[in-house]
């Protein structure tokens, strides 16, 4: 049993774990062949679905990285994703599918940096630095290109499920926020009941405005009884 991690681009990165969670392949597909700018060929695209499908193996637990409809070539992302889909299926495999914001939340990377009223998105580079900070710091990992890390994220996500779904448990994952991540992909409906949980939870905990003044004599009262 092998563990896949897929972030599906023009420069697919590919990670896969062994049983003990141990890198076994790292490696970033290119499709070859006429290129165009600001895209993919179908020369490029069928290569790189090749390459895909000759390194799958059977009984390979795949986790793939979902489309960002926030990219700004959904169409070609579209067509690679729907591509390599296709290989994994030819290959009798399934797949499972993480979002991005999902991968980055496994790690607590957030999309925003600054403070609020200033904040700005996270682009190219800058996302690329705080991927490979947070890999490094959750499970010492590395690697020079950030395709890599993106797919061992990726990999480690799907190792997570796969363990939940064999006898493991979400308890097995303190922090709360990878805990999230696996429970969306293994339980959404109860993952969704959670979260609707949570918000009403947050709106009945914040605070009224202004009180009037029976509002604040009841306050006081209450007070008087809990302390």
């Amino acid at each position: 049993m092998r563990i896949v991690g897929i972030d599906p681009a023009t420069h697919t990165g590919v990670v896969i774990l062994d049983v003990a969670g141990t890198p076994i392949l790292e490696t970033v597909l290119v499709g070859k062949g006429k290129s165009a700018p600001g895209g993919i060929t179908q020369e490029q695209r069928v290569s790189l679905e090749n390459q895909l499908y000759r390194i799958l193996q059977p009984g390979d637990v795949i986790m793939k990285e979902g489309i960002g409809y926030a990219t700004e070539r959904i169409v070609t992302t579209a067509k690679i994703h729907g591509g390599l889909e296709s290989m994994i299926t030819r290959k009798g495999l399934t797949f499972d599918e993480v979002a991005p914001d999902a991968v980055k939340k496994f790690v607590r990377v957030s999309n925003w940096v600054g403070e609020k009223g200033s904040k700005q998105r996270l682009k190219g580079s800058a996302k690329k630095k705080v991927m490979a900070a947070a890999a490094l710091e959750h499970f010492g990992y590395s690697n020079p290109s950030h395709d890599v890390v993106d797919a061992y994220v990726i990999a480690k996500i799907g190792e997570a499920v796969y363990r939940v779904r064999n006898g493991g448990s979400l308890d097995d994952y303190p922090r709360i926020y990878q805990r999230e991540v696996v429970w969306s992909i293994v339980d959404p409906d109860g993952y969704e009941k959670y979260k609707e949980a949570q918000k009403k939870k947050s709106k009945s905990s914040k605070r009224r405005g202004k009180p009037a003044a029976a509002d604040g004599h009841t306050q006081v009262t209450e007070q008087a009884f809990l302390f």
